[in-house]
């Protein structure tokens, strides 16, 4: 997660930030996640460990909650950690950043 802080907005370098869903202590329900507490206007971190040990995730500007269409901003990225961090930000081509229901969550298209 250090390795994270550069690539943030700067406004966010600074900021605490607190643990609001882990499937090892809230299970696996996306329901559970858009419920996790975060306000909306609350940029959100995802990290994700595979089956393999392969981490990666996503970062957004506003809290990841469930949608019928996209939202976000262009300071959404994606991010691996596959050796080495490796981020991928937006490319400007659409704007289809976050969206999610409850049975999928989706961050980048096109």
């Amino acid at each position: 997660v250090p390795q994270l802080g550069p690539q943030l907005p700067p406004r966010l370098t600074q900021q605490p930030w607190h643990l609001l869903y882990s499937t090892g202590r809230d299970g696996f329900s996306l329901r559970t996640l858009y419920r996790s507490g975060a306000r909306p206007d609350s940029p959100a971190l995802l990290l994700i460990r595979d089956t393999e040990a392969q981490a990666f995730g996503a970062f957004s500007a506003t809290a990841i909650r469930s949608s019928s269409g996209f939202y976000g901003t262009g300071e959404t990225f994606l991010f691996s950690f596959c050796p080495e961090l490796k981020v991928f930000r937006w490319t400007g081509r659409n704007d289809f950043f976050v969206n999610g229901d409850v049975n999928l969550l989706m961050v980048g298209g096109g």
